[in-house]
């Protein structure tokens, strides 16, 4: 009996230590929301494109923020991307692991929309820029062209001073032309001078002869008289 009794006291020591060691397991899934997902084609992440494989997706041990979301392989020892998710809803839980994919053009890998650990309501979606790295990849970069060689430098003509200014000479504005003053009014023409009053003649020429005489005479005295003198 009390052997039976220590080997049922045995057995239910193991199964506790059991549980103890699975239960930080759990938690640490539960913390980081550790997913281990198989895709059989390409995908796509923000950033990358992945090859068909298996992969580890979970958070980033971080308090303040728990949308940081991490891309590995399976083996947890290279990480392929950090993305910065935004959180995302939907109104029932799952059991199992969900994610969606975006909508890409025929010949595109799938990119990953959202990401929902089982039985969780909060997910994360991922926001991928206009321009993706898929369609950058896609285009073909077009061929170098050829570089014609450089020409060899030209010696620099002298910059010559620029001649002074010459002073311009600005025609002065004419001042309106005035209008023309009337013609004075024509004055009128002087009096013609009189004709001159004709002396009325002497009866004769004797009177004149007379006096020349008498002057005469008085002259020739005043030399005479002078000359005795």
């Amino acid at each position: 009996m009390k052997m039976d009794y220590f080997c049922r006291l045995f057995s239910a020591g193991l199964l506790c230590t059991g549980f103890i060691a699975l239960a930080p397991s759990a938690k640490a899934d539960d913390w980081d929301k550790r997913t281990v997902v198989t895709f059989r084609d390409p995908v796509e992440i923000p950033g990358k494109v992945l090859p068909a494989g298996t992969y580890v997706i979970r958070l980033v041990d971080s308090q303040s923020d728990r949308d940081i979301v991490q891309f590995l392989d399976k083996t947890e020892t290279r990480v392929y991307n950090t993305v910065l998710a935004i959180p995302d809803y939907r109104e029932e839980p799952a059991s199992h692991t969900v994610i969606t994919f975006e909508e890409r053009s025929a010949g595109s890998p799938q990119a990953i929309k959202t990401w929902f650990y089982p039985g969780d309501l909060w997910g994360d979606e991922f926001v991928y820029p206009k321009v993706h790295p898929v369609a950058m990849a896609a285009q073909t970069p077009a061929p170098p062209r050829p570089v014609a060689p450089a020409p060899a430098p030209q010696p620099v003509a002298k910059a010559q001073p620029a001649p002074a200014p010459q002073p311009v000479e600005v025609a002065k504005a004419a001042p309106p032309p005035r209008a023309p003053a009337p013609p004075p009014a024509a004055a009128p023409p002087p009096p013609a001078p009189a004709p001159p009053k004709e002396l009325p003649k002497t009866g004769s020429d004797l009177p004149l002869i007379g006096l020349l005489g008498s002057l005469s005479l008085i002259a020739g005295l005043i030399l005479n008289r002078c000359a005795s003198a």
